[in-house]
């Protein structure tokens, strides 16, 4: 599978072109439009209860979507809920894995797996829920974010600290601790996760998103004759 990315960085799309006969997964809702011929199934990947972790834990949905080439092979697009970048992780023998924030994976090609890993509770603390997207194998991840999309690559012991809502995913490599930005935080700002921050520590590479998804739902919310 090989991926383009158009549209971007405001309101991007990913074009996924297959070759016959291959095979990709992707969020159920996600795809945009496709090439005439192509197959579509949905089904539980990994089983019943593989399928039960990733929606309950990892904020994914219950049912991944399978899009299948004809003869001649085809295209998928894809595109976010939310305005913003999308971007392609490529998993190789090198690298093989990468971890996700919840709700920030779109697709993949059919040599990836897609599961859910706990986070700690450092990540459950900075605001994501503890549970992380967990993609590894050989192939192409198809990320989405809020907003424009950052590519930091940090060297072995370089440190960069980044709010927790604008964390999209980071190589496993990457270590990291939880932290208040500021002092003087209620406990009541620090249980919602407001105004906490990653303490990241290289080697590896971190994706970022400019804009942070629930910053926005919160202003939503708060906009004079909307209901909770």
């Amino acid at each position: 599978m090989r991926v383009e990315v158009r549209h971007g960085p405001a309101f991007a799309a990913a074009r996924c072109l297959l070759d016959p006969g291959e095979a990709m997964r992707a969020e159920s809702g996600a795809m945009m439009a496709h090439s005439a011929g192509v197959e579509i199934s949905a089904k539980v990947e990994g089983g019943l209860m593989r399928g039960l972790k990733r929606s309950v834990l990892g904020g994914e949905s219950f049912f991944q979507t399978t899009f299948t080439a004809p003869a001649r092979g085809g295209w998928v697009d894809v595109a976010t809920a939310l305005p913003g970048d999308i971007a392609n992780v490529t998993l190789t023998p090198e690298v093989p894995e990468f971890l996700l924030t919840r709700t920030s994976w779109l697709a993949n090609s059919a040599g990836v797996q897609i599961d859910t890993r706990w986070g700690g509770l450092r990540n459950l603390v900075g605001g994501e829920g503890g549970f992380l997207v967990h993609a590894s194998g050989q192939g192409e991840v198809i990320l989405g974010c809020y907003g424009a999309l950052d590519v930091l690559d940090l060297e072995a012991g370089e440190q960069v600290v980044i709010d927790t809502g604008h964390v999209v995913a980071y190589a496993p490599t990457i270590t990291f601790t939880t932290r208040r930005a500021a002092r003087g935080r209620t406990i009541a700002s620090v249980a919602s996760g407001e105004g906490l921050v990653f303490d990241f520590t290289g080697p590896g590479r971190v994706l970022t998103q400019t804009r942070n998804p629930s910053a926005f739902a919160s202003f939503v919310a708060g906009l004079p004759g909307v209901r909770n």
